[in-house]
């Protein structure tokens, strides 16, 4: 399932790395009170699925997906925890199939002309871009987008706040993925204040 309409009123959405799941229901109150409704989880740690299933029971105005899927388990796992909605770095035959199988919001990931296309022609309008600095950035985007013009993109890896803008002002683009606002070190010290005052900052250079 293309996750084009659950992602289309979002500006920025928050690349969290959750070690202690703990942290996971003061953080998404702490996004939400910013002003950011929606979050990806990645599964790069342990606590990464009760950090899922924590904010969605405890959370509910915050949609909250996981990112970093690679494996089709991955998959039914992150919808028994009541993720709604999947973000991959690539894409595979049996991740879409499983995705359309459990009805997943899926945001595949490609990096070149032939991969948006496959997935262009398995209903993905919207697609992942990453690393995003690292492949070329705004610049690429833009070469792509030009013969590809129905694609929309959901650019992460390398963004700051000084790129975000240029990002979002990109026709092809729909949000932006970033952590910039959510250093690892005030996460740790759980000091969802200085938290809250750099996502605020960062509603406001991304509302293009």
């Amino acid at each position: 399932m293309d996750a084009t309409e659950l992602l289309k009123n979002v500006n920025v959405v928050p690349v969290v790395v959750i070690e202690d799941k703990t942290t996971a229901v003061d953080l998404a109150l702490t996004l939400l009170d910013a002003g950011i409704k929606a979050i990806e989880i990645t599964l790069r740690t342990a606590d990464a699925l009760d950090a899922i299933e924590l904010v969605a029971k405890s959370v509910p105005e915050m949609t909250v997906g996981a990112g970093s899927i690679r494996e089709v388990a991955q998959l039914e796992e992150i919808l028994n925890r009541g993720a709604q909605f999947a973000v991959s770095p690539g894409a595979t035959g049996p991740l879409i199939s499983m995705a359309k199988q459990i009805h997943m919001p899926f945001v595949p990931g490609a990096a070149t002309a032939s991969e948006i296309l496959t997935l262009m022609n398995e209903g993905y309008m919207l697609q992942k871009f990453f690393p995003a600095e690292q492949l070329g950035g705004t610049q690429t985007l833009k070469a792509l987008s030009a013969p590809l013009p129905e694609v929309r993109f959901f650019p992460t890896g390398g963004i700051t706040a000084e790129l975000a803008p240029q990002y979002l002002e990109l026709e092809c683009v729909t949000c932006i993925g970033g952590s910039w606002f959510i250093p690892k070190a005030l996460l740790i010290e759980r000091d969802f204040a200085r938290i809250k005052e750099m996502s605020r900052a960062a509603v406001e250079i991304t509302h293009v």
